[in-house]
């Protein structure tokens, strides 16, 4: 089997939270990303879904390393990035690219599309054998657009366009890994699949991975290979894709799910509601042992008090489903729920001296 493309162990990243008038008193530091940990291939695409607030974009900007990580160590391709700055963090660049949420926002309305998708050549000093612009001009026909547009402004162009000029821009170093933020969350329904289908094309075209970062979860189940699952900084659920979306274990994974809108009346009304409690807690003062318990309904079932102290003094690590190949399912939850064949995931106490294991490829 061929080495992980990215490798990230226990991330950390805090904000430091300020009050007073002028917001010089520190008032302690916000968890965005409380210890996550994950892996991925070179190819692959990796969903990473939860609730606004839950540490996505978060985790994906300190990967790319926009962010300084707080705490953990990242590896990619074989190099600890963890630290990386100065030249060693601009080679990086060209190997780590990111695609953002708003097509408006992230191009320059002063700069025409041509300048915008060919800024990556002359910030990293490469110079293609056909030259700049007819490079430029190609990556446009490869993401659909017209390469007579080459001199044309962003405020000339639909918002699915635009995203398209923000993936061409994205692909012009040929990356190894993509982060996609949310890229298709503020484009209408029927642009989404297009976008969608054209990332899924190139993916096969460049071979490049994708941390594809979304909370609809029909786009991610569309697109992903695996999808991990997040809440309050921490992944509650990392699984293959049909796996998941199957036989969801943890909770809040199985909350999601049922709140996503079914396309079939008839399906939707046999399906049975999660009813989660409360809102999300502030990361600020994020609930001790497992920080779902809140508003986690197996936790408001639990009569034994024993039960009931364990929730809320040991945090759950993530740990394998006794039912699937090794390390191709994880949970973090201490009674999570069973498959259809009964069997609930191993909480590492029933084997003796069992104890973590490694993240799935």
């Amino acid at each position: 089997m061929s080495e992980p493309l990215l490798q990230v162990q226990d991330l950390v990243h805090h904000f430091a939270s300020r009050q007073g008038v002028l917001r010089r008193a520190r008032a302690g530091a916000l968890r965005a990303v409380d210890g996550v940990s994950f892996v991925m291939r070179a190819g692959e695409t990796l969903g990473l879904v939860g609730e606004s607030g839950s540490g996505k974009s978060t985790t994906g900007r300190a990967v790319a390393r926009l962010l300084e990580p707080t705490g953990g160590r990242i590896t990619f391709d074989g190099r600890d990035i963890t630290a990386s700055s100065g030249r060693a963090l601009r080679r990086l660049r060209r190997d780590i690219q990111l695609i953002f949420q708003d097509p408006y926002s992230a191009l320059n309305p002063r700069h025409t599309i041509g300048a915008i998708i060919g800024a990556p050549y002359r910030v990293h000093r490469v110079r293609p054998p056909s030259g700049v612009r007819a490079e430029v001009q190609s990556l446009m026909e490869l993401v659909g657009l017209n390469p007579e547009h080459y001199n044309r402004y962003p405020h000339e162009f639909s918002g699915g366009q635009r995203q398209r000029v923000g993936i061409a821009r994205a692909i012009a170093l040929r990356p190894k890994l993509i982060v996609c933020d949310e890229p298709v969350s503020a484009l209408d329904v029927s642009i989404q699949a297009q976008v969608v289908n054209l990332l899924e094309d190139l993916q096969r075209e460049l071979g490049v991975a994708y941390l594809f970062i979304a909370h609809d979860l029909s786009v991610v189940r569309e697109i992903s290979d695996r999808v991990a699952v997040m809440y309050l900084g921490k992944l509650m659920e990392v699984a293959d894709r049909d796996a998941l979306y199957a036989t969801p274990r943890h909770p809040y994974t199985r909350a999601l799910i049922a709140a996503a809108p079914a396309p079939d009346p008839v399906t939707a009304r046999a399906r049975p509601p999660v009813l989660l409690a409360g809102e999300q807690p502030s990361p600020l003062e994020p609930p001790s042992g497992c920080v779902f318990r809140t508003r986690c309904p197996k936790f408001r079932e639990l009569l034994d008090q024993t039960q009931r102290r364990r929730c809320a003094g040991e945090v759950p690590a993530l740990r394998p489903a006794a039912d699937a190949p090794v390390g191709t399912h994880l949970v973090a939850c201490h009674f999570p729920h069973p498959d259809a064949s009964g069997r609930e995931p191993d909480d590492g106490r029933t084997r003796p001296g069992a104890g973590p294991v490694d993240l799935p490829p």
